[in-house]
């Protein structure tokens, strides 16, 4: 072989791989991972429409429980929702036999269309009271949530016991028209 057409045929094998590399840079990794994402949305969009298909399939039981927690929550008017939860609160204590020390109720607005009725509950007893005490306020229909349960012995037999307890009450708003 001659020079001349070693030349040309090392020059056109380079400009052929240089090509071959940028064809491959601007053309087909572009192009792959255009798929790649193209393939992922695809993936998460059949996955929302399968999610949204489930709730939907569910709505009818997804309004009924919204219509209970709407008639459950505590009255939108502040002082008549401490009043609803003090005549809850006496009524569990009545019930139970429970002695209710101290309450410290706390108002928070979590959101424009929701908020809650925070109180500290202290209470004393035996373990039969307090434990009925504590199933009162679980069975009660209101929309409650018990956030956190603290007791403590009060006497070197345990007989005695003190119960501090955090309860969040739901308050609706709905939207002004």
């Amino acid at each position: 072989m001659q020079i001349k057409n070693r030349q040309k045929l090392l020059t056109i094998s380079a400009l052929l791989v240089i090509g071959l590399f940028v064809g491959d840079k601007v053309v087909l990794s572009p192009l792959i991972n255009s798929w790649k994402a193209r393939s992922e949305k695809i993936k998460e969009l059949r996955t929302q429409i399968s999610d949204g298909t489930k709730i939907l399939r569910r709505e009818e039981v997804l309004r009924e429980t919204w219509g209970r927690m709407e008639k459950r929550s505590l009255t939108n008017n502040p002082s008549a929702a401490e009043q609803q939860f003090f005549r809850a609160v006496d009524g569990w204590a009545r019930d139970s036999r429970v002695s209710v020390s101290a309450i410290t109720p706390q108002w928070k607005r979590d959101a424009d269309d929701y908020m809650t009725y925070q109180c500290r509950l202290d209470a004393s007893g035996d373990i039969n009271t307090l434990s009925r005490f504590l199933f009162n306020i679980q069975n009660d229909p209101m929309a409650l949530r018990m956030d956190s349960i603290e007791i403590a012995a009060h006497d070197k037999q345990g007989q005695q016991l003190t119960l501090g307890l955090q309860i969040s009450g739901l308050v609706l708003n709905p939207p002004t028209r």
